[in-house]
């Protein structure tokens, strides 16, 4: 049984605490917020676990095994960091620090220790993006041509970080999972006009092999739309996350150049053929990326979405950054 304290009783930390509860292998014996009445909320559902405000109790605490830091963006390098140094593994939520250096700090010091970091990246874990990489992975779609995500919706404004912060995480570790190769280079643009951090964002990827990313982000949409498109050279498929059926659609269409001797020789014919939704199995992500961690710490293995996942993604989010400050220059990772 891995014994869990958890950092943060907020939003999301409610999930968390549940999901662990319900795992056969694991369970929660700790939880601290600074908030009373988040505590007496614990106290109330969980009468078994232990609620305290000083997240240093659960750092240091002998009745934890792994630590979930699940609050601000800004408190999870130091949070992450007493931990690891205190023995215990690191669940922490997306993005995985505010920095690049903060992130390679925290690989180095969990490699040296010999413990497990995995970021929250509970996408990756869905139904739909496990058949889209299936998809990719058994040659249906053929070679990549891009990847186009459109996230976007009114609210929830975050004070301490831009939308790119907030919503561009779970579309770059998706892209970074399903591309699998390392970008070149950022282009970002976006604007403020409410609280002083970017609310709308356009971010550019650009990879080998002619791949590029476009994804779309913004706090100010009329409606909410969460969408993805995945082109290759055999097949595209969009992937609609608001439906409840046919969540993935497979076209076959596409583009086919045939060329002869000469430039006018160049014979373009457009590819029709049958649409079909391939079966998403409909599962709770966040359990299942849970039970996924549990078991790589029973077994000693490296999850996939790893301190080093996490920072590709920190990386790619100030490579971000530095491209919005300069109006849409290109930035080299």
């Amino acid at each position: 049984m891995i014994r869990f304290g958890v950092i943060g009783y907020g939003y999301w930390g409610p999930n968390i605490v549940r999901n662990l509860h319900g795992l056969d292998s694991t369970r929660v014996t700790m939880v601290s917020d600074k908030n009373a009445a988040a505590l007496a909320r614990v106290r109330k559902s969980y009468p078994d676990i232990q609620a305290v405000t000083d997240p240093m109790e659960v750092v240091r605490s002998s009745n934890v095994d792994a630590v979930a830091v699940i609050t601000p963006v800004w408190t999870h390098y130091e949070l992450a960091k007493a931990a690891l140094e205190h023995g215990k593994h690191v669940f922490v939520e997306k993005p995985f620090t505010s920095s690049t250096a903060q992130a390679e700090e925290l690989v180095e010091l969990a490699a040296r220790k010999k413990l497990m970091i995995m970021v929250d990246h509970t996408f990756l874990f869905t139904g739909a993006v496990k058949k889209i990489n299936e998809l990719i992975e058994s040659g249906v779609l053929g070679d990549l041509y891009y990847y186009d995500s459109l996230r976007v919706n009114l609210g929830l404004f975050q004070h301490d970080v831009s939308v790119i912060w907030d919503l561009a995480p779970h579309d770059l570790s998706i892209m970074d999972y399903l591309i699998k190769r390392e970008p070149e280079a950022i282009v970002a643009t976006g604007e403020k006009h409410l609280n002083g951090v970017e609310d709308v964002a356009y971010l550019t990827v650009y990879f080998p092999d002619s791949i590029i990313a476009h994804i779309n982000v913004n706090w100010l949409s009329p409606v909410k739309m969460r969408m993805t498109m995945v082109g290759g050279q055999k097949k595209m498929l969009v992937w609609n996350d608001l439906v409840a059926d046919e969540k993935i659609r497979v076209y076959d269409k596409g583009v086919d150049i045939t060329s002869g001797e000469g430039l006018r020789d160049i014979l373009v014919s457009y590819r029709t053929g049958d649409m079909w939704a391939p079966q998403v199995p409909q599962v709770e992500a966040l359990r299942v990326e849970l039970d996924y961690f549990a078991k790589c710490l029973r077994e000693g293995k490296t999850p996939f979405n790893d301190g080093h996942a996490g920072l590709r993604i920190v990386r790619m989010l100030e490579a971000a950054d530095r491209s919005i400050q300069k109006r849409g220059e290109l930035v080299r990772l």
